[in-house]
């Protein structure tokens, strides 16, 4: 398939319209319905209903595909260019809003000090938004973070190779109101609270669809919808009774409410580093002071293709 079919094809449903899609791309809008046809006639099926615009069986199986493999293909451009462009004084370091805790700014205090006239950006984005971020070098560095068993890796989705590194462990909480019943108790069971009401917060909280894997469920459903990075804005809806979130115990106990440890499943809240395979030397130095050289010299150190379902 062409790639430029293929963003082309991204953008109109992304944006359920031939024209803005036109627009948002620099093309005209006669070139983004050639775009359609030819990938469609490539395929040999039909991907997108004209009216109203929405992907066809075909379009949205499609659809399933297209982000990662456009994604990879952006990967595969940037790992080349990074070899003929390192950045030496410049650092870019992406993290989920869980991820940026005081113990990472910490580390990047004693990296400024070490590091003269070092050009740093810190950005707080979605989980899906930082590996994206790093894959295709806008970011040197990111930290994602999420819910496993102790000691067991994210399950990252699959976005071509990159260096994972475990960066942090901690106990894994729910946040309740202070007047909630089950806010006395020393420890919960995610499993009593499947039927409970929860906040969908996909950036901030631990995913509901990655409660309802660990705890094989069909419970965890919303109550309501929370979007963006605001982990205070969560905080307020679950601290006021609009549903209940999971996030790190250390985050937790200082939003306000009550944070209560999770007993079972044994899961842990882990934080991972991820950098492209051939990191510049600031994002090395970084490395090693987020982990450790011991760490580094380990089995810890590992170079893989992400695998496995979402964080």
């Amino acid at each position: 398939m062409d790639p430029h079919l293929l963003r082309t094809f991204v953008a109109v449903l992304d944006h359920r319209s031939f024209s803005v899609a036109a627009s948002a791309l620099g093309y005209t809008q006669s070139a983004v319905s050639q775009h359609i046809a030819a990938l469609e006639a490539d395929l040999g099926a039909r991907l997108v209903e004209r009216r109203p615009v929405a992907p066809t069986p075909a379009g949205a199986r499609l659809m399933e595909h297209a982000p990662a493999l456009l994604l990879r293909l952006d990967a595969a451009r940037t790992d080349i260019s990074r070899l003929r462009h390192a950045r030496s004084t410049q650092l870019t370091l992406a993290c989920s809003p869980a991820a940026l805790t005081p113990a990472i700014a910490q580390v990047l205090v004693q990296l400024r000090a070490a590091a003269h006239a070092l050009d740093l950006e810190v950005q707080t984005l979605g989980r899906e938004a930082v590996l994206a971020e790093v894959l295709t070098g806008r970011a040197d560095l990111g930290l994602v973070d999420g819910t496993a068993a102790p000691s067991d890796p994210l399950p990252l989705p699959d976005l071509g190779p990159a260096t994972t590194l475990a960066a942090a462990e901690e106990p894994l909480a729910v946040l309740f109101p202070d007047h909630h019943p089950l806010a006395r108790r020393r420890t919960v069971r995610l499993t009593d609270l499947a039927q409970a009401h929860w906040i969908d917060a996909p950036d901030t909280a631990i995913p509901l669809d990655r409660l309802r894997d660990v705890c094989r469920t069909d419970g965890f459903r919303p109550r309501i919808r929370h979007r963006g990075t605001d982990l205070h804005g969560l905080a307020a809806l679950a601290t006021t009774g609009h549903g209940l979130a999971a996030l790190p115990l250390p985050l937790a106990a200082t939003l306000g409410g009550t944070a209560v440890p999770v007993a079972e499943p044994r899961l842990i809240h882990r934080t991972e580093l991820v950098h492209a395979a051939n990191p510049a030397e600031m994002t090395r130095r970084l490395a090693e002071l987020l982990t450790g050289d011991h760490t580094r010299r380990g089995a810890g150190w590992s170079s893989v293709a992400l695998g496995g379902g979402r964080s």
